[in-house]
């Protein structure tokens, strides 16, 4: 038996790998307590998601149990132990703006959670692959230094420049920038996800993603921008732009690209890679054009506001470059576009929220 263990399994990338992997033959054990509708409320719990899960999913073995709880934690690794082939680690504390208000949580959930699963792997199952999710915010604002031209709805890098063709690769130093506690949290923990594999060998890797989205994510206005401006959209709810004129540019992958990668690495692993992931050239866009696409579907305006204060630490533009991990992987490649990801969050939307929720104001 192979089993993959997925950690914040009814989260948004979490659910598409415990589908994607259960499709493939493997027997899949979730662990995820929730803790999202801790930090940003009610609407943006996954219960519902959880729920999906046991009901779809043939097979499928949830444990409610919070990553900081290393005792828990233990009893699930030595239940499988050495079946457990890959370890997909995707839960975390997600948000920048939510880390202020909770240091010692976003830590201990961030970093000190990543290191229970690295010492339980290596002590019961260190032949597994180990795969963590990352994010682009270990380079703080660093890429808020590049000279970036504003445009008509967009903030952009020139051709001419190094990172201008192909976006930003993993050679963008992370030292001597803001980081916000966030981010560093998750820099910790990418380290350690690196030293694990470059000094015990763990077959590890480490995927520093831009916006990953998807039909299935739980957006809220801390997290999750492009679910989170659709339910707006069809909901006819006010959407407030942080700064940066409403051009500030992110690259947008779909979840099923994140996990179709992931997939790919366990089938022919390596030791402590790093990869910047995300929609790269391929997919990506300003907020100014993400509501002009939003408006688009649902057919009229959407309501939003602008606050000139930036979030602390937001970058103005990021463009991922997914050359090394092309280069390592060939064989993988992107199914979703902007348009198609955008497309397919309004349509899964629209079936999920109650019909009351929605509304149909006449675009202007």
């Amino acid at each position: 038996m192979s089993v993959a263990l997925v950690t914040g399994s009814a989260g948004l990338i979490g659910a598409e790998t415990v589908r994607f992997f259960a499709e493939r033959g493997y027997d899949v054990v979730g662990i995820d307590n929730d803790l999202r509708s801790h930090f940003f409320g009610s609407e943006a719990s996954t219960h519902w998601s959880r729920k999906s899960l046991e009901s779809d999913v043939r097979g499928y073995r949830h444990h409610e149990i919070d990553i900081r709880d290393r005792a828990s934690l233990e009893v699930i690794f030595r239940t499988y132990a050495r079946e457990i082939t890959c370890v997909i680690h995707t839960a975390a504390q997600p948000s920048h703006d939510w880390a202020v208000r909770d240091p010692q949580t976003d830590f201990a959930v961030n970093a000190n959670g990543t290191l229970n699963l690295l010492e339980l792997t290596m002590a019961h199952c260190p032949e597994s692959v180990f795969l963590f999710t990352s994010t682009n915010k270990v380079y703080g604002d660093t890429p808020n230094r590049l000279p970036l031209e504003e445009r008509e709805r967009r903030y952009e890098l020139s051709a001419s420049h190094r990172w201008g063709p192909h976006g930003i690769d993993e050679s963008m130093s992370i030292d001597q920038s803001t980081h916000s506690l966030f981010g560093t949290s998750k820099v910790a923990a990418d380290l350690l996800v690196q030293e694990y594999g470059r000094y015990f060998g763990l077959r590890s890797a480490v995927f520093r993603g831009g916006c990953l989205t998807g039909p299935r994510h739980s957006g809220a206005q801390l997290h999750g921008f492009l679910a989170y401006l659709v339910k707006c959209g069809i909901e006819g709810q006010p959407y407030t732009i942080f700064g940066y004129k409403g051009k500030q540019v992110r690259d947008n992958l779909h979840a099923y690209d994140l996990v179709n990668a992931f997939w790919h690495v366990v089938q022919a692993p390596r030791t402590g890679e790093v990869y910047n992931i995300g929609g790269g050239r391929h997919s990506n866009c300003s907020m100014l054009e993400a509501i002009a696409a939003t408006e688009n579907l649902t057919g009229r305006d959407l309501i939003w506001s602008y606050d000139e204060n930036p979030r602390f630490g937001d970058h103005i533009w990021w463009i991922s470059d997914v050359r090394k991990f092309q280069d390592h992987y060939p064989e993988w490649f992107y199914r979703y576009d902007h348009d198609a990801i955008v497309s397919e969050i309004h349509d899964e939307l629209c079936e999920r929220l109650s019909p009351s929720a929605t509304i149909s104001t006449p675009k202007r």
